[in-house]
């Protein structure tokens, strides 16, 4: 499998060889589909919380007598049937939405979203992105000279000038590749992998 290698002006210049096992894999759109759902789902937090009839602010008085108002019978207003009464079922504040995946089926998955924006043309290969300094504007004008807009940069090392450089770019996230997740692979329109990333890509995938 080929990959494009791109020059500092975000042209091909020339290919990479990359192994098929991380990047030559067939499409897997239900494998995908339950990567991305289950990093969103344990990313949550059950932070919210609902008032069952006893947590509910109410009074114990009876609403009104048992008999003859043509009424449903009543003991207190705290009643899930009656408004501003408790959640029969209430959401509790430490509720988790944790789904676990197999180790294999997460490589398996990451490796086939890889293979599929090889096969879109939305990753890329480079030498290396370094900055003098921790300023915006460098990397800014790094990536308008390569001609990218959303661009997803997984570095083998992320130093502190590439970091504070990238943390104002709207559409830019800057990661090692033990931090890159099914999401951001999906999300953004052109990854850029440099070569130290890509030899470690094939230790974790293949």
């Amino acid at each position: 499998m080929q990959v494009e290698l791109l020059n500092p002006q975000g042209q091909a210049a020339s290919t990479v060889e990359v192994p098929d096992a991380v990047f030559g894999r067939d499409y897997n759109e239900a494998l995908i589909h339950q990567l991305v759902v289950a990093y969103q789902a344990n990313a949550r937090q059950g932070t919210r919380a609902q008032k069952d009839r006893a947590t509910v602010k109410h009074s114990t008085r009876k609403p009104f007598r048992q008999k003859g108002t043509g009424n449903a019978r009543a003991g207190m207003t705290s009643s899930p049937l009656w408004r501003g009464g408790g959640r029969i079922f209430p959401n509790s504040p430490d509720e988790n939405f944790g789904q676990k995946l197999n180790k294999k089926m997460y490589r398996a998955g990451m490796a086939s979203i890889l293979s599929q924006l090889v096969r879109e043309g939305r990753l890329a290969v480079v030498d290396a992105i370094t900055l003098e300094a921790p300023k915006t504007k460098l990397l800014a004008d790094k990536f308008k000279a390569m001609n990218l807009k959303s661009v997803l940069l997984i570095a083998d090392e992320v130093d502190e000038n590439l970091y504070l450089a990238s943390r104002n770019l709207p559409h830019v996230l800057v990661l090692e590749p033990r931090y890159a997740d099914p999401l951001s692979l999906v999300h953004y329109k052109k990854v850029i992998v440099t070569k130290g990333a890509l030899d470690q890509f094939k230790e974790m995938f293949a």
